[in-house]
């Protein structure tokens, strides 16, 4: 499944989609960024509630295919414009991270 088609299956918002074609294996979920770092596969859709900068970073670095803010978090203009320029796919859910990993494990 791509980050798109999570997006429309899940009905999430997109914050921003620079990769949308983006292949998801999985997920991760966690709000420690160096024990995501560290445990996060590639392809993985991260959900997290963390909103700064180095959750770009993490990402980043880990090569998530995605990360859901869950419970509507939001980021700041200048974040997701950092999120765009390094390709990062930012989604948002409105459910709880528990029920957001829940309707992921139906469909990735």
């Amino acid at each position: 499944m791509t980050v798109k088609e999570l997006v429309e299956a899940c009905d999430f918002r997109p914050v921003c989609l620079p990769s949308p074609d983006r292949t998801v294996k999985g997920a991760y979920t966690g709000d420690l960024l160096s024990w995501v770092m560290g445990r996060a596969f590639q392809d993985n859709a991260w959900i997290t509630i963390m909103s700064n900068i180095n959750v770009i970073a993490v990402a980043s670095l880990s090569d998530v295919s995605c990360v859901i803010l869950s419970e509507n978090v939001s980021l700041e203009n200048d974040i997701v414009e950092t999120a765009k320029a390094k390709g990062i796919n930012v989604i948002s859910s409105p459910l709880p991270s528990f029920e957001t990993a829940l309707l992921l494990g139906g469909k990735v």
